[in-house]
């Protein structure tokens, strides 16, 4: 018997959008998804687990990788501070018939969609301005003033690349949200089957 590989489910946004807890409800709602653990040279976050969260490499083992091209999609978000989605993960899970579920910046999730084509449904999560962003990212507590403020120009920026995307999920109210991400999921996964 042949197992029909997995489909690509790309979930992108500006930091602080929820797109992580869109993922983390979808993820609860279906057996068949399984999620992408993407590379990063930052160091982990408390409670940040390496090969369930992130695997963290140093910005030298990344680089490496690069040139070995053992990525999907890679992106230096930040001077020294890189992020990627490993081919091997990837053709992993799609190969075990489960679909793979990314939870990535937008430009990995523009150049994620645009290798896999009609495999791939991109998803962009919107929060309702940059106001409610800014709230969102103070209240988290994780992040310096710094840091912050890097992640809000940032932010400005990454809203341009909405209409790159498949579909558009906007974070004002959660519940609608999950529900409108896990109806888009459902159609996609049963489309053409």
């Amino acid at each position: 018997m042949v197992v029909k590989k997995g489909k690509l489910l790309i979930f992108s946004a500006p930091s602080g959008s929820g797109k992580t807890t869109l993922v983390q409800y979808i993820m609860k709602q279906l057996d068949s998804l399984e999620f992408s653990i993407s590379a990063t040279s930052r160091s982990s976050r408390k409670n940040e687990i390496d090969g369930k969260d992130y695997y963290f490499l140093t910005p030298e083992e990344f680089k490496a990788k690069i040139n070995r091209d053992e990525f999907v999609e890679w992106e230096e978000v930040y001077k020294d501070r890189y992020y990627g989605s490993l081919k091997s993960e990837v053709e992993r899970i799609r190969t075990n018939g489960k679909h793979v579920v990314f939870d990535v910046d937008v430009v990995g999730g523009v150049n994620i969609k645009k290798m896999y084509k009609d495999d791939a449904l991109g998803i962009f999560v919107m929060p309702p301005s940059i106001e409610v962003l800014k709230d969102r990212l103070f209240s988290r507590g994780t992040d310096s003033i710094n840091d912050i403020q890097t992640r809000i120009d940032k932010a400005e920026y990454e809203l341009t690349f909405s209409n790159r995307f498949d579909e558009i999920v906007i974070n004002d109210d959660l519940e609608v949200a999950k529900e409108k991400a896990l109806k888009l999921v459902i159609d996609f996964i049963n489309k053409n089957d």
